[in-house]
């Protein structure tokens, strides 16, 4: 079975996380625990998280906006180079919260720099990967705020914290980026339970790789 690259993106609150670890459960239950990996953005690889761990800190709420996108694809570069390319060569299915969709959005949109201006940045970094499929995961921007409140007011980071109209830009430019590119892109209410939407989301790979929850489906 050759490699498979699949992102998740979305708003903040969206619960990517939470969908992915239950995925990437069942994923090893089917295919085993060496065939899959998960991983996120910005980080993924020892380089790329400590950019990550720069681009988060509270402290740094005074970075100018092209120094973030140029943090972030910097970040993006080292985690192609260590992480993604390998694992999709060894024939394994990535899993992998957030990547260069993010990129287009948060700080092409949010922080109206463009969005081609950040497409045409990204691509020194990416060198032509993109994922194979991509679930957006969306959530209203005051629905997704208030789960961070409510479940991880331990873990806010500096993005977390912008103003809600930048918040709406952002999931704005999500649902404009599906509609740009529906083929790779699918659509995911994640405004309901957890188990709906995690149902959702294997019914939308199911349909792109029927041979990855094969088993399943026949027990």
């Amino acid at each position: 079975m050759s490699g498979k690259f699949i992102s998740f993106e979305g708003p903040d609150g969206a619960g990517k996380t939470s969908v992915i670890q239950q995925i990437k459960a069942d994923l090893v239950d089917q295919l085993g625990d060496n065939r899959v990996l998960y991983t996120r953005e910005p980080g993924g690889s020892p380089i790329a998280e400590q950019i990550r761990r720069v681009l988060f800190a509270p402290e740094n709420k005074n970075m100018d906006a092209r120094t973030e996108a140029l943090l972030f694809a910097a970040s993006r570069r080292q985690h192609v180079v260590s992480t993604l390319r390998p694992a999709l060569a060894a024939g394994k299915v990535v899993l992998c919260d957030r990547y260069l969709d993010s990129s287009l959005v948060y700080q092409g949109a949010g922080r109206q720099l463009g969005m081609e201006t950040i497409w045409k940045l990204n691509q020194y970094a990416i060198d032509g990967l993109l994922p194979n499929l991509t679930i957006n995961l969306d959530v209203p921007s005051e629905l997704g705020l208030r789960r961070i409140a409510e479940h991880r007011s331990n873990q806010v980071n500096r993005l977390d914290k912008e103003k809600l109209s930048f918040h709406h830009m952002v999931r704005h430019a999500f649902l404009e980026l599906q509609k740009a590119d529906p083929d790779r892109i699918k659509l995911i209410d994640s405004s309901q339970s957890l188990d709906r939407v995690v149902a959702d989301v294997k019914r939308v790979i199911n349909q792109r790789y029927p041979e990855l929850f094969a088993n399943e489906i026949q027990r």
